[in-house]
């Protein structure tokens, strides 16, 4: 997984703000999301997903938020610990 590539969060942010006013880290998380690898068209990784939930791994699951977008639709924000954002899954672009 070498293909991190810049990220502009602008849109996650705006749309936390406006969407979860009760969760005032969640914009600050996303604004944290300066680099993504795009796993496929419907899925966006913003912390290395390797070896999930397993001792010294960056990925520790702990709960979604959905998010919705008035074009893209349904996303699904990964959150892990720390209020830290794994991904984003945008499930309008899930192959069927």
């Amino acid at each position: 997984m070498t293909d991190w590539e810049s990220y502009d969060p602008t849109w996650l942010v705006d749309l936390a703000r406006e969407q979860e006013p009760d969760k005032p880290w969640l914009p600050a998380a996303l604004a944290n999301c300066r680099r993504a690898w795009r796993q496929s068209p419907a899925y966006t990784y913003f912390v290395n997903p390797g070896n999930p939930n397993q001792p010294g791994a960056e990925w520790q699951f702990e709960t979604n938020i959905v998010l919705e977008h008035p074009t893209e639709g349904a996303l699904v924000l990964d959150i892990l610990k720390g209020q830290r954002i794994g991904g984003v899954e945008t499930i309008d672009h899930i192959e069927q």
